[in-house]
C-alpha cells in the first residue's frame, strides 16, 4: 500500500522536527539563500526589525545605511538621533500600508497634506516623531528634513540587493482627507487628535496581502535585482484601539501578517520568509522567550533566531568582512538590546503622564 508522506524529509513531522531537537536547536528553516559579503542588505519595519538589523552588522555583512550621521557628530549623539536603527532614518514602520506611503513619498508619488504635528514648543515629522531628542523649531525645518530623507530612502529602495522587511502590526491611524497613514496615533507624541481629521484603521487580511504585492511589485519596477526576506514580529500589541481584548487582537494581527508573507512566497520567486516569528513562538519554549511582560523577547529567544539567520543565509565557508562603512559600524555596535526603539511604548508613558495607572 503505497503511503504519500513516506518519502517526506523529518521537518514535515512534529514528532521529528518538534520533539527531537532540543527546543533551543528548532530549525523551522528550510530555503536557503545566501547574502553574499559584497551585496547591500537593507532593512525596514517594527521594533524586532532592529534586532535583524544589528545581527547583520556585526555579522559582517554590508549592512546598506544610505543616512549616515555627519561625519563629525558621535556615536552617542547619531544614537540620540537614530542614525543607523534602519538604513534611513524613517523610524519603525509597521504597517504595510505605511511601507508602500514611504515608497510612493520618496518617488514623489504621494504628497501627504498633514505631515507636521505640533508638539510642545516645536513641532515634530508626522511619520517619524520620535526620530531625534528634541522638537523642531518650525514646521518649515520638519519639511526640509523630510525631504533629504526621503532622497535616502529612494537610496534604499534602488541600491538595495535585499530587502529585509518585519511585517508589524494590521491596526494604524490614517488621515481622512488623504489617507495617509502614521506609525502612531495623532495626540501620542505629537499632534492633537482630532475625529474630523483622523481615524483607525484595522486592516484586514485581503488589505493586508494586496498591499505587500503591491510593495513588492514597486520596488521590482525600480530595483529588478532586489531579493525579499520578510519576516514577521513577534512582539505583541501593546495596546489596541477594537473593541476587544489584546491579545485576541494581537492573534489577527500575527495570522494576518503572516498570511501576507506566505502569499506573498507563493507568489514571487524572489521573494522568501524567515520564521522569526514562529522560533519565539513555539510551544517547545514554554513561553520562556518572553520576558515577565509576556511581551518583550528575551536574549536567549533573540540568539536562537540570529543563530538560523546565520546558518541559513550566511556561506560559513565565506570569510565576511563588512563593507559597510566605519561609522555606521560604530553606530550600530554602540547599541544594546534596550536600546531598541519602539514608538508603541510612548502610548502608555503618555498616558501615564495623564494619570494612567498600570492595575
Amino acid at each position: 500500500m503505497t503511503n504519500p508522506y513516506k518519502k517526506l524529509e523529518d521537518h514535515c513531522f512534529w514528532s521529528r522536527a518538534m520533539l527531537t531537537p532540543h527546543p533551543g536547536q528548532i530549525d523551522p528553516v528550510v530555503e536557503v539563500a545566501h547574502i553574499l559579503p559584497q551585496h547591500k542588505v537593507a532593512t525596514m519595519g517594527s521594533c524586532f526589525a532592529q534586532h535583524l538589523a544589528k545581527h547583520i552588522q556585526s555579522s559582517g555583512l554590508n549592512y546598506y545605511v544610505s543616512e549616515n550621521a555627519p561625519q563629525d557628530m558621535s556615536a552617542e549623539i547619531a544614537k540620540q538621533y537614530n542614525y543607523g536603527v534602519f538604513s534611513a532614518r524613517y523610524g519603525n514602520v509597521y504597517t504595510v500600508r505605511q511601507a508602500v506611503q514611504l515608497f510612493d513619498r520618496a518617488f514623489g508619488n504621494f504628497v501627504p497634506q498633514d505631515d507636521v504635528w505640533g508638539k510642545d514648543d516645536g513641532f515634530v515629522d508626522a511619520f517619524r516623531p520620535q526620530i531625534q531628542p528634541e522638537s523642531f523649531k518650525c514646521a518649515l525645518s520638519v519639511k526640509a528634513a523630510a525631504q533629504k530623507h526621503l532622497e535616502f530612502v529612494r537610496n534604499v529602495f534602488t541600491e538595495c540587493d535585499w530587502f529585509v522587511f518585519t511585517l508589524g502590526l494590521t491596526e494604524a491611524w490614517r488621515s481622512k482627507h488623504d489617507g495617509a497613514v502614521y506609525p502612531i496615533a495623532p495626540g501620542v507624541s505629537g499632534g492633537d487628535f482630532e475625529t474630523e481629521k483622523y481615524e483607525f484603521i484595522n486592516f484586514t487580511a485581503q488589505e493586508v496581502q494586496d498591499d505587500l504585492v503591491l510593495l513588492i511589485e514597486k520596488l521590482q519596477q525600480v530595483n529588478p535585482k532586489a531579493r525579499v526576506l520578510l519576516t514577521v514580529s513577534p512582539v505583541p500589541l501593546i495596546a489596541t484601539y477594537e473593541k476587544r481584548h489584546v491579545w485576541v487582537s494581537t492573534t489577527f494581527s500575527k495570522a494576518a501578517l503572516r498570511v501576507a508573507a506566505d502569499a506573498a512566497e507563493r507568489r514571487f520567486p524572489h521573494v522568501i520568509y524567515f520564521p522569526s516569528y514562529e522560533i519565539i513562538t513555539s510551544p517547545a519554549n514554554g513561553g520562556n522567550y518572553y520576558a515577565d511582560d509576556l511581551r518583550q523577547i528575551r536574549e536567549v529567544g533573540v540568539r536562537h533566531v540570529m543563530r538560523m539567520f546565520s546558518k541559513h543565509f550566511i556561506n560559513p565557508d565565506q570569510k565576511h568582512s563588512s563593507t559597510s562603512n566605519e561609522q555606521t559600524a560604530v553606530q550600530m555596535n554602540s547599541r544594546k538590546d534596550e536600546d531598541i526603539v519602539c514608538d508603541e511604548e510612548v502610548i502608555e508613558r503618555a498616558l501615564q503622564v495623564s494619570g494612567f495607572a498600570k492595575k
